[in-house]
C-alpha cells in the first residue's frame, strides 16, 4: 500500500482506538485499542478491570488497582477467545505499550505497533523493536 494510502488508514484506526478507549472506566488513563488484520478490526480493548469486577479501576487513594487490564492484553485476550488469529496483524493503541504487554504483543504474533502517545517507560517499544516488530509512531490524528 503506498505510504500516503497507509497513513491515512493508521491515523483512522488510531482515532478509533481513541474513541474505544472513552468507554473506559479508569480515571487517571483511559487507553484504547484496535487490533487490524487484511483492513478488517479483528479485536478492540479499552483499559479496565476483569469481567465481573467493579468498574472503577482506582483505588480510593487514586492508585490503579493491580488487577487492572491494559488495553492491548484485552483486545489479545478477546481474540484468543475467538476463532480470530492475531499473525500478521496491525496494533493500533492510544499509549505505546509497557514492558508486560510489549511481550503479549510480540507472542501473538502482532507484526506493527502504531501508537498515539509514548508512556514514561520505553523499555516496552524496546523489545519490541528488538522482536523485529515494527513501530510507528503518529502523534497527530485528526482527520485528513
Amino acid at each position: 500500500m503506498p505510504k500516503q494510502k497507509q497513513l491515512k488508514f493508521d491515523k483512522a484506526y488510531l482515532r478509533i482506538a481513541r474513541e474505544w478507549g472513552k468507554l473506559s472506566h479508569c480515571k487517571r488513563k483511559q487507553v484504547g485499542a484496535v487490533i487490524v488484520k487484511d483492513r478488517m478490526i479483528i479485536s478492540d480493548g479499552y483499559n479496565g478491570t476483569p469481567t465481573g469486577f467493579e468498574n472503577p479501576c482506582e483505588d480510593q487513594d487514586g492508585l490503579t488497582k493491580w488487577y487492572v487490564l491494559h488495553a492491548e492484553a484485552n483486545a489479545i485476550l478477546k481474540v484468543a477467545a475467538s476463532t480470530q488469529s492475531c499473525k500478521g496483524a496491525t496494533l493500533y493503541i492510544t499509549l505505546s505499550p509497557c514492558k508486560e504487554c510489549s511481550k503479549l504483543i510480540y507472542q501473538s504474533g502482532i507484526k506493527r505497533v502504531v501508537y498515539q502517545t509514548h508512556y514514561k517507560d520505553d523499555s516496552g517499544l524496546k523489545f519490541l523493536e528488538k522482536a523485529g516488530v515494527e513501530i510507528s509512531h503518529i502523534e497527530q490524528i485528526t482527520a485528513s
